[in-house]
């Protein structure tokens, strides 16, 4: 029999040091999609050389992590019915780092997919654990939870930020002792990484409560009073993964050199943790999908300016544009439904997000891997990701704010 979450004590670390709990959640978002997912596209050339694989295997890489996140995004409600969320977000930060060292060990293609698969079913785990944990510690602090949970999902940016520096690096030392396949040292080295900082994660996100929710009141979640922001979300999945897949082979195949590209990567990481404090204002103050709206329209002109231009500041401004951009729409749906639903709702709510942006993921790198496989290559592919992205801000544009009643529908 589970119980729905309990006051804390008073006295508890989650009370007291709010931000500190945070930062140790925005490790579970660095492993699950700044090292785990993202730091692909900084491997994606070496690996496309050396297998010999076409834009659209490399794409489809990332479409079975997708598929592997959809998967773990439909798991969650049921694991959040018997487990603390510490469970989730603590075992998949294991499988994650596990399955990313394994990939450090293979070349079979078919072999690769499944541990990207496994990958993405694990990161899934690992944020939507985490997102609840964060809505949680939020609802603590009423005043300053767009801040809480912008940290937690700003955290991708450490983990971008660790892999611009850890890649390149690996890759080099690799290279020197004449590794057969390079890139091999860096899967190594990053599971390596995330093994460290599920450590450190755990120690502390014990003391969030995680308790699970009563079985009769989770999963009433209604999909109706949500559909355009769902739709935007939808959309965005579709339309900003193709860049965090696609942008740094563009970057070397429009001849940007190895240490341009690491400084490119890491200037997006550090605006990825610097977009909580940007947007966190936006994140309290709109009720409905006004948020989403703006992040999405910009997001789509980040997208654009590589596949337009590849003189260097306004590549390095995409970057930046992109990174300050992308992780807050993730966190304009956790606002979102922290702001249109009761507490007791919130897992089922962000499940709901979660895999209607997976699935956009799933359908996305292939997608854009099979269009830059033709005529106008990867500027061509980017340009329908830029669409995509447009679509998604005029779709949140529609949904509104739906307050009590949404709490009804949910009890519903």
């Amino acid at each position: 029999m589970t119980s729905a979450p309990s006051p804390l004590p008073t006295d508890s670390l989650a009370l007291r040091r709010p931000f500190l709990l945070a930062l140790a959640l925005a490790l579970g978002a660095a492993i699950s999609l700044g090292l785990a997912r993202f730091s692909y596209a900084l491997l994606l050339p070496p690996m496309r050389a050396d297998l010999g694989w076409s834009y659209f295997l490399a794409g489809a890489m990332n479409t079975g992590n997708a598929l592997g996140y959809f998967l773990g995004a439909l798991t969650m409600p049921v694991l959040m019915r018997h487990w603390r969320a510490q469970t989730p977000l603590v075992g998949g930060a294991l499988l994650a780092a596990l399955m990313m060292m394994l990939s450090g060990l293979v070349i079979d293609a078919s072999l690769l997919m499944l541990q990207r698969v496994l990958t993405g079913f694990a990161s899934a785990l690992i944020f939507v654990a985490g997102g609840v944990l964060a809505a949680r510690l939020g609802a603590l602090h009423q005043q300053r939870a767009g801040l809480l949970i912008g940290i937690y999902y700003g955290g991708t940016g450490a983990g971008i930020l660790i892999a611009a520096v850890l890649v390149p690096q690996s890759l080099t030392r690799a290279a020197s002792a004449q590794a057969a396949h390079p890139w091999q040292w860096a899967w190594v080295a990053l599971g390596a990484v995330c093994l460290l900082a599920t450590a450190a994660m755990a120690t502390v996100a014990v003391h969030i409560d995680g308790a699970p929710v009563a079985r009769g009141a989770h999963g009433h979640f209604q999909v109706r009073p949500f559909a355009f922001g769902l739709a935007g979300y939808l959309m965005f999945g579709v339309g900003y993964i193709a860049y965090m897949t696609f942008v740094i082979a563009l970057l070397k195949e429009q001849g940007m050199s190895g240490a341009a590209i690491t400084w490119f990567y890491s200037a997006l990481g550090v605006a990825v943790m610097a977009s909580s404090r940007i947007w966190a204002g936006m994140l309290d103050r709109f009720k409905g999908g006004q948020s989403m709206a703006i992040l999405n329209g910009l997001l789509g002109v980040a997208t654009l300016l590589p596949a337009l231009t590849a003189w260097p500041p306004l590549v390095f401004l995409s970057g930046v544009m992109f990174g300050a951009i992308f992780l807050s729409v993730v966190a304009s749906t956790t606002a979102l439904v922290r702001h249109n639903l009761p507490p007791h709702a919130w897992s089922a709510g962000i499940s709901a997000f979660t895999s209607v942006f997976a699935f956009g993921q799933i359908i996305g790198p292939a997608l854009i891997g099979k269009i830059a496989d033709g005529a106008g290559g990867l500027q061509r592919g980017l340009l329908y990701s830029a669409l995509a992205l447009f679509i998604g801000a005029a779709l949140a544009s529609r949904q509104r704010a739906l307050g009590l009643t949404a709490s009804k529908s949910a009890r519903a």
